[in-house]
Protein backbone atom coordinates (compact mmCIF):
# COMPACT_ATOMS: atom_id res chain seq x y z
CA UNK A 1 0.00 0.00 0.00
CA UNK A 2 1.19 3.37 -1.07
CA UNK A 3 2.11 5.83 1.96
CA UNK A 4 -0.64 8.47 0.30
CA UNK A 5 -3.42 5.39 0.50
CA UNK A 6 -2.05 4.51 3.80
CA UNK A 7 -2.72 8.43 4.75
CA UNK A 8 -5.97 8.64 3.02
CA UNK A 9 -7.45 5.52 5.36
CA UNK A 10 -5.63 7.17 8.55
CA UNK A 11 -8.22 9.86 8.12
CA UNK A 12 -11.21 6.98 8.63
CA UNK A 13 -9.84 6.07 12.07
CA UNK A 14 -10.20 2.28 10.46
CA UNK A 15 -10.40 0.66 14.05
CA UNK A 16 -12.81 2.89 15.17
CA UNK A 17 -15.03 2.94 12.01
CA UNK A 18 -14.27 -1.37 12.29
CA UNK A 19 -15.98 -1.52 15.80
CA UNK A 20 -18.56 0.80 14.79
CA UNK A 21 -19.57 -1.84 11.85
CA UNK A 22 -19.10 -4.64 14.46
CA UNK A 23 -22.00 -2.75 15.87
CA UNK A 24 -23.83 -1.95 12.91
CA UNK A 25 -23.72 -5.92 11.86
CA UNK A 26 -24.77 -6.96 15.27
CA UNK A 27 -28.05 -4.49 15.58
CA UNK A 28 -28.86 -6.13 12.04
CA UNK A 29 -28.65 -9.14 13.00
CA UNK A 30 -30.40 -8.88 16.31
CA UNK A 31 -33.11 -7.09 14.84
CA UNK A 32 -33.82 -9.11 11.88
CA UNK A 33 -35.48 -12.54 12.26
CA UNK A 34 -33.96 -13.84 9.12
CA UNK A 35 -31.09 -11.76 8.81
CA UNK A 36 -29.21 -14.36 5.69
CA UNK A 37 -31.95 -14.50 4.05
CA UNK A 38 -31.93 -10.31 3.60
CA UNK A 39 -28.18 -9.96 2.58
CA UNK A 40 -29.88 -7.50 -0.38
CA UNK A 41 -30.23 -5.26 2.66
CA UNK A 42 -27.52 -5.96 4.79
CA UNK A 43 -24.93 -5.44 2.62
CA UNK A 44 -25.94 -1.83 1.93
CA UNK A 45 -26.49 -1.25 5.48
CA UNK A 46 -22.71 -1.88 5.83
CA UNK A 47 -21.60 -0.13 3.62
CA UNK A 48 -23.54 2.92 3.96
CA UNK A 49 -22.79 2.69 7.78
CA UNK A 50 -18.84 1.98 6.85
CA UNK A 51 -18.91 5.48 4.72
CA UNK A 52 -21.01 7.20 6.78
CA UNK A 53 -18.63 6.82 10.03
CA UNK A 54 -14.85 7.29 7.98
CA UNK A 55 -16.65 10.43 6.46
CA UNK A 56 -17.31 11.44 10.53
CA UNK A 57 -14.11 10.05 11.27
CA UNK A 58 -12.36 12.21 8.16
CA UNK A 59 -14.12 15.38 9.10
CA UNK A 60 -13.38 15.28 12.79
CA UNK A 61 -9.76 14.80 11.47
CA UNK A 62 -10.38 17.73 9.36
CA UNK A 63 -11.82 20.06 12.35
CA UNK A 64 -9.05 19.12 14.76
CA UNK A 65 -5.88 18.97 12.47
CA UNK A 66 -4.39 22.51 14.49
CA UNK A 67 -4.93 20.61 18.04
CA UNK A 68 -3.83 17.51 16.75
CA UNK A 69 -0.83 19.22 15.58
CA UNK A 70 -0.10 19.68 19.77
CA UNK A 71 -0.56 16.66 20.73
CA UNK A 72 2.30 13.56 20.86
CA UNK A 73 -0.68 11.43 20.45
CA UNK A 74 -1.97 12.60 17.17
CA UNK A 75 0.79 15.35 15.77
CA UNK A 76 2.00 12.31 13.40
CA UNK A 77 -1.28 11.88 11.68
CA UNK A 78 -1.64 12.80 7.60
CA UNK A 79 -2.78 16.94 8.78
CA UNK A 80 -1.15 18.02 11.19
CA UNK A 81 2.28 16.49 9.46
CA UNK A 82 1.81 18.28 6.71
CA UNK A 83 1.49 14.93 4.64
CA UNK A 84 -2.19 15.32 2.88
CA UNK A 85 -3.79 18.89 2.13
CA UNK A 86 -6.68 19.50 4.15
CA UNK A 87 -8.75 20.46 1.13
CA UNK A 88 -8.44 17.42 0.01
CA UNK A 89 -9.35 15.09 3.30
CA UNK A 90 -12.36 17.29 3.52
CA UNK A 91 -13.34 16.90 -0.33
CA UNK A 92 -12.81 13.07 0.55
CA UNK A 93 -14.61 13.21 4.15
CA UNK A 94 -17.70 14.99 2.15
CA UNK A 95 -17.98 12.53 -0.65
CA UNK A 96 -17.53 9.53 2.08
CA UNK A 97 -20.20 10.36 4.24
CA UNK A 98 -22.59 11.75 1.39
CA UNK A 99 -22.69 8.43 -0.59
CA UNK A 100 -23.38 6.78 2.76
CA UNK A 101 -26.28 8.58 3.39
CA UNK A 102 -27.47 8.02 -0.64
CA UNK A 103 -27.03 4.40 -0.08
CA UNK A 104 -28.72 4.10 3.31
CA UNK A 105 -31.83 6.35 2.04
CA UNK A 106 -31.31 4.75 -1.11
CA UNK A 107 -31.43 1.28 -1.08
CA UNK A 108 -31.94 0.67 3.07
CA UNK A 109 -34.78 3.13 4.30
CA UNK A 110 -35.71 6.51 5.33
CA UNK A 111 -35.08 5.45 9.15
CA UNK A 112 -31.38 4.03 8.61
CA UNK A 113 -30.79 7.15 6.95
CA UNK A 114 -32.09 9.83 9.28
CA UNK A 115 -30.05 7.94 11.82
CA UNK A 116 -26.78 8.22 9.70
CA UNK A 117 -27.68 11.58 9.36
CA UNK A 118 -27.89 12.36 13.17
CA UNK A 119 -24.32 9.97 13.50
CA UNK A 120 -22.61 13.03 10.56
CA UNK A 121 -24.80 15.96 12.74
CA UNK A 122 -24.06 14.69 16.60
CA UNK A 123 -20.64 13.77 16.41
CA UNK A 124 -19.28 16.53 13.94
CA UNK A 125 -21.31 19.26 14.64
CA UNK A 126 -21.50 18.78 18.61
CA UNK A 127 -19.06 16.86 19.76
CA UNK A 128 -16.08 17.99 17.64
CA UNK A 129 -16.63 21.73 18.64
CA UNK A 130 -18.08 20.96 22.49
CA UNK A 131 -14.35 19.06 23.07
CA UNK A 132 -12.41 22.74 22.71
CA UNK A 133 -15.69 24.31 25.14
CA UNK A 134 -16.01 21.05 28.22
CA UNK A 135 -15.83 18.02 30.09
CA UNK A 136 -19.17 17.27 28.92
CA UNK A 137 -17.60 16.97 25.39
CA UNK A 138 -17.13 13.22 26.92
CA UNK A 139 -20.92 12.15 27.42
CA UNK A 140 -22.35 14.29 24.28
CA UNK A 141 -19.69 11.75 22.14
CA UNK A 142 -20.87 8.96 23.30
CA UNK A 143 -24.45 9.75 21.53
CA UNK A 144 -23.44 9.06 18.02
CA UNK A 145 -21.12 6.69 19.04
CA UNK A 146 -24.37 4.70 20.29
CA UNK A 147 -26.01 5.17 17.09
CA UNK A 148 -24.40 2.19 15.17
CA UNK A 149 -26.58 -0.54 16.48
CA UNK A 150 -29.82 1.45 16.17
CA UNK A 151 -28.67 1.95 12.28
CA UNK A 152 -28.15 -1.87 11.87
CA UNK A 153 -31.87 -2.55 13.60
CA UNK A 154 -33.76 -0.25 11.59
CA UNK A 155 -31.99 -1.44 8.50
CA UNK A 156 -33.48 -4.95 9.58
CA UNK A 157 -36.87 -3.53 10.87
CA UNK A 158 -37.95 -0.59 9.76
CA UNK A 159 -38.78 0.47 13.23
CA UNK A 160 -37.31 0.76 16.43
CA UNK A 161 -38.29 -0.98 19.55
CA UNK A 162 -37.67 -1.41 23.27
CA UNK A 163 -34.93 -4.19 22.72
CA UNK A 164 -32.90 -1.49 20.17
CA UNK A 165 -32.98 1.15 22.93
CA UNK A 166 -31.45 -1.22 25.01
CA UNK A 167 -28.65 -2.20 22.64
CA UNK A 168 -27.83 1.61 22.54
CA UNK A 169 -27.55 1.98 25.67
CA UNK A 170 -25.24 -0.83 26.58
CA UNK A 171 -22.89 1.11 23.91
CA UNK A 172 -23.46 4.35 25.07
CA UNK A 173 -22.66 3.30 28.86
CA UNK A 174 -19.58 1.46 27.76
CA UNK A 175 -18.06 4.44 26.19
CA UNK A 176 -17.59 6.36 29.03
CA UNK A 177 -14.99 4.27 31.03
CA UNK A 178 -13.17 3.69 27.87
CA UNK A 179 -13.01 6.93 26.61
CA UNK A 180 -12.47 8.10 30.49
CA UNK A 181 -9.35 5.74 31.01
CA UNK A 182 -8.26 7.22 27.01
CA UNK A 183 -8.56 10.98 28.48
CA UNK A 184 -6.74 9.80 31.83
CA UNK A 185 -4.07 7.95 30.07
CA UNK A 186 -3.72 11.04 27.76
CA UNK A 187 -4.63 14.43 29.91
CA UNK A 188 -1.10 15.63 29.46
CA UNK A 189 -1.48 15.65 25.77
CA UNK A 190 -5.21 16.82 26.33
CA UNK A 191 -3.99 19.91 28.66
CA UNK A 192 -1.25 20.78 25.81
CA UNK A 193 -3.96 20.70 23.08
CA UNK A 194 -6.75 23.37 25.38
CA UNK A 195 -9.35 20.61 25.46
CA UNK A 196 -11.22 20.72 29.02
CA UNK A 197 -11.57 16.93 29.40
CA UNK A 198 -12.55 15.44 32.79
CA UNK A 199 -9.50 14.17 33.07
CA UNK A 200 -7.66 17.63 32.80
CA UNK A 201 -10.24 19.71 35.36
CA UNK A 202 -10.08 17.16 37.16
CA UNK A 203 -6.05 16.78 37.97
CA UNK A 204 -6.18 14.37 40.79
CA UNK A 205 -9.22 12.23 39.41
CA UNK A 206 -11.80 11.93 42.25
CA UNK A 207 -14.27 12.78 39.66
CA UNK A 208 -12.85 10.96 36.89
CA UNK A 209 -12.43 8.08 38.81
CA UNK A 210 -16.40 8.40 40.10
CA UNK A 211 -17.51 8.68 36.98
CA UNK A 212 -15.80 5.64 35.95
CA UNK A 213 -17.49 3.15 38.66
CA UNK A 214 -20.99 4.86 38.32
CA UNK A 215 -20.98 4.25 34.38
CA UNK A 216 -19.62 0.95 34.69
CA UNK A 217 -22.07 -0.15 37.86
CA UNK A 218 -25.03 1.32 35.19
CA UNK A 219 -23.65 -0.98 32.22
CA UNK A 220 -23.73 -4.42 33.90
CA UNK A 221 -27.48 -4.23 34.79
CA UNK A 222 -27.94 -3.09 31.41
CA UNK A 223 -26.20 -5.80 30.11
CA UNK A 224 -28.25 -8.25 31.18
CA UNK A 225 -31.47 -6.50 29.81
CA UNK A 226 -31.61 -8.51 26.42
CA UNK A 227 -32.45 -11.41 28.26
CA UNK A 228 -34.87 -9.90 30.84
CA UNK A 229 -36.85 -8.59 27.29
CA UNK A 230 -36.45 -12.30 25.70
CA UNK A 231 -33.64 -11.12 23.09
CA UNK A 232 -31.32 -13.22 24.13
CA UNK A 233 -31.08 -16.59 26.78
CA UNK A 234 -29.66 -17.90 29.90
CA UNK A 235 -26.05 -18.85 28.39
CA UNK A 236 -25.70 -14.66 27.48
CA UNK A 237 -27.01 -13.81 30.47
CA UNK A 238 -23.91 -15.61 32.28
CA UNK A 239 -21.67 -14.61 30.25
CA UNK A 240 -22.67 -10.95 30.32
CA UNK A 241 -22.85 -11.55 34.31
CA UNK A 242 -19.22 -12.68 34.16
CA UNK A 243 -17.40 -10.55 31.66
CA UNK A 244 -19.34 -7.68 33.29
CA UNK A 245 -18.21 -8.27 36.93
CA UNK A 246 -14.13 -8.79 35.44
CA UNK A 247 -14.86 -5.48 33.58
CA UNK A 248 -16.16 -3.43 36.87
CA UNK A 249 -13.77 -4.90 38.95
CA UNK A 250 -11.25 -3.77 36.36
CA UNK A 251 -12.99 -0.29 36.17
CA UNK A 252 -13.26 0.12 40.18
CA UNK A 253 -9.34 -0.99 40.37
CA UNK A 254 -8.51 1.96 38.38
CA UNK A 255 -10.47 4.87 39.59
CA UNK A 256 -9.38 3.31 43.15
CA UNK A 257 -5.53 3.57 42.49
CA UNK A 258 -5.74 6.42 39.21
CA UNK A 259 -2.98 5.34 38.12
CA UNK A 260 -1.65 5.18 34.54
CA UNK A 261 -0.86 1.82 34.56
CA UNK A 262 -4.55 0.95 35.46
CA UNK A 263 -5.90 3.66 33.49
CA UNK A 264 -4.30 1.24 30.53
CA UNK A 265 -5.82 -1.82 31.36
CA UNK A 266 -8.93 -0.62 31.46
CA UNK A 267 -8.91 0.79 28.32
CA UNK A 268 -7.54 -2.43 27.23
CA UNK A 269 -10.22 -4.46 29.21
CA UNK A 270 -13.40 -1.69 27.60
CA UNK A 271 -11.32 -2.59 24.22
CA UNK A 272 -12.18 -6.42 24.81
CA UNK A 273 -15.22 -6.31 26.92
CA UNK A 274 -17.32 -5.52 24.16
CA UNK A 275 -16.57 -7.81 20.99
CA UNK A 276 -17.15 -10.37 23.80
CA UNK A 277 -20.73 -9.05 24.66
CA UNK A 278 -21.55 -8.75 21.50
CA UNK A 279 -20.61 -12.05 20.59
CA UNK A 280 -22.82 -13.75 23.16
CA UNK A 281 -25.61 -11.38 22.40
CA UNK A 282 -25.51 -13.34 18.69
CA UNK A 283 -24.63 -16.28 19.40
CA UNK A 284 -27.38 -16.57 22.15
CA UNK A 285 -30.15 -14.43 20.15
CA UNK A 286 -33.78 -15.81 20.72
CA UNK A 287 -33.13 -18.05 23.79
CA UNK A 288 -30.63 -20.82 21.89
CA UNK A 289 -29.52 -21.52 25.56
Amino acid sequence: MSTRLRDYLALTKPRLTALALLATLVGFLMGSLRPWAHLWVLIPTLLGAALIGAGANALNQWAERDTDALMRRTQARPLPAGRLKPAHALRMAVVMASLGLVILFGLVNSLAGWLGAATLLSYNGLYTPLKRKTSLCTIVGAIPGALPPLIGWAAARGTLGLEAWVLYAIMFLWQLPHFLALAWLYRDDYARAGFPMLSVVDPEGFMTGRQIVLYGLALLPTSLLPTVLGLTGGWYFIGAGVIGLWFMGTAIAAAWTRSSALANRLFLASVGYLPMLLFLMVIDKGGLG
